[in-house]
This record gives structure tokens, sequence and C-alpha cells, in this order.
């Protein structure tokens, strides 16, 4: 809730009561996916990026797909326009959710540039910046590996020094990852996403 409706709540708690009454009203034959659909195209209307982004959250809680969210903001293209959809997309690449990654989606993804092979000896780790993505890069006796270095947990952007060794520790809720292999060693349940890598013309190379 933002600040405004947190100040009108305290200053007109009979007003704003019956407001909040007749929302939970107005939607009560909506399932709650469809409910916070609807609250996504409203906040695109108004761009309102913090609720927009909260509503977001919610729906893909309640199961709603990424191609789902898509497909009601090009509907609602009449009522938004394209530089209102446009502003929603790029507020959707930014919050870099897993769901709407190109594979997760079955999009073509590309190669990209992430470090001179022989710039990282066997048994090293680096984190790296590649085209605004954090990776952690290992490099084994037979082949690199390359990671997001977000966690699959909540995708909080693991930075380099919670590495100890080849010990990967999350820092918000302490999942920790073998490097090595990314599996999980504690805490979670879920490994490092691995992106698949390749070695040309003393290049790495990254596929997302």
């Amino acid at each position: 809730m933002s600040d405004a409706l947190n100040f009108l709540v305290k200053a007109r708690p009979d007003a704003m009561g019956h407001y909040f009454k007749f929302l939970k009203e107005a939607g009560k034959h909506l399932d709650p996916k469809t409910r916070n659909l609807i609250s996504v195209i409203t906040k695109v209307h108004a761009q309102t990026e913090r609720g927009f982004r909260q509503y977001l959250a919610r729906a893909l809680r309640e199961g709603c797909t990424p191609a789902e969210v898509l497909d009601a903001l090009l509907m609602a293209f009449p009522a938004l326009g394209l530089a209102k959809i446009v502003w929603a997309v790029d507020v959707i690449l930014d919050m870099d959710l897993p769901d709407f990654q190109p594979d997760a989606m079955g999009l073509p993804g590309e190669w990209h540039d992430v470090m001179a092979a022989d710039a990282l000896a066997v048994g090293a780790v680096e984190r790296v910046d590649c085209n605004g993505r954090g990776l952690f890069v290992y490099r084994g006796e037979a082949e690199f590996r390359v990671y997001d270095s977000r966690c699959p947990h909540q995708t909080t952007n693991i930075p380099h020094l919670a590495l100890r060794g080849t010990r990967l520790t999350c820092p918000k809720h302490e999942w920790a990852f073998d490097i090595t292999t990314g599996a999980c060693i504690d805490k979670g349940d879920a490994p490092l996403k691995r992106w698949k890598s390749k070695v040309e013309g003393g290049r790495l190379f990254a596929y997302w």
C-alpha cells in the first residue's frame, strides 16, 4: 500500500473502509488470479510502477503464466495504447523474473561473449557481469560451468563476497551451493541455473 493510501486510511477510516469493502465485493466472483491480473492492467493504465510490480508478483504466485500476462496487456491495447504496454514490458524485463526468461518461455536466446577463456585458471571461480546479467564462472579440468548469479529461491542476486572457496551462500536466506556442480548443499532444494557455454577463438561464450 502506498504512503498516500496509508495516510487516507488513518485520516478517513470511515470513507476508506467503504472503499475497500466495495473493491472486495466487486471482485468476489473472480478467482484470485483473474482479480490480480485485472489489477495489473489498472496499474499499467495509471503507470504506477510500485503497484504494477506488486500485483504482477501476486498474479504469478496465484498461477498466472507469463503468456497470460502478455496476452492481458495486448488485449487491453484499446485502453492502454502501445506506449503503456512497452512501459510495462520494460518494467518486467527490469525485474529479471525467471518466468520471463527466454528459455523459460521457449524463446530463442543468443550467445554472449563472457570473458577470455585463459583469464581463469583451472579450479578458479570468478563473478562477472555480462550484458546486464551477473554470472559465476567456474573452470574445471575438462569444462567451464557458467551459472546465473541469482539464487533460485527468491532471485536474490548473489555477490562475489558470498563465495568461500567453492561454497556459495546466498546472503538472504542462506541457501548454499557447490559452485563446482551448481547443486544446493544446504537450506534449499534447487540448484543454481546453469547456462550452456562454449569456447571459441579463445573466448568463453554463454547462451541465454
